[in-house]
């Protein structure tokens, strides 16, 4: 994986081969940076990446400039990784192990951005209740908004909030604003 653009624009990382993940790719990263360019200021921007595996978004989103970044993924390893990585390239990630259901139930936090990535065989049921637990809570700040990515196979599009999808390969991600 790499970083596409910033600070540390050109950047390559490496995972450790345990991790269970699967990083979104370049191709569609860059889809949902391009689009997240006109949407979002990322230098005033709060991220939180949920399911954040190797922390891919998170470290794109620091690398851009994000004021705050949180990443919450129930895996140690995924955690430790994302930490030990954000402090060798002196980005503030706060790094959470936690189950992101219970995660969204607790926090009190707002946020500018929410990107979603969970496994591809979450039913729809399982990602609508990530949609309704955010607004429930009050988790967007103004103007803000949640993506989820998903398989193609899998239609969000009668899930409460929903306003568009784009698809890059297999990849789709679903938009949501508050």
């Amino acid at each position: 994986m790499r970083i596409i653009s910033g600070t540390h624009k050109g950047k390559r990382l490496t995972a450790p081969k345990n991790l269970p993940v699967r990083p979104t790719t370049d191709f569609a990263k860059e889809g949902l940076f391009n689009i997240l360019h006109h949407r979002l200021d990322m230098y005033e921007s709060t991220v939180l990446d949920l399911f954040s595996g190797t922390g891919n978004i998170a470290y794109e989103c620091a690398s851009r400039g994000a004021e705050r970044v949180t990443a919450v993924d129930g895996h140690y390893g995924c955690a430790k990784f994302i930490s030990e990585t954000a402090e060798q390239l002196d980005f503030d990630i706060v790094s959470i192990k936690s189950d992101v259901f219970k995660y969204l139930n607790k926090t009190k936090e707002q946020f500018s951005f929410i990107f979603a990535d969970p496994p591809y065989n979450f039913e729809v049921e399982q990602l609508s209740t990530i949609v309704k637990i955010i607004f429930e809570n009050n988790l967007l700040k103004e103007e803000g908004f949640l993506i989820i990515e998903h398989t193609k196979h899998t239609d969000l599009s009668a899930v409460p909030h929903f306003e568009e999808s784009r698809k890059y390969g297999g990849s789709v991600f679903s938009f949501f604003p508050k």
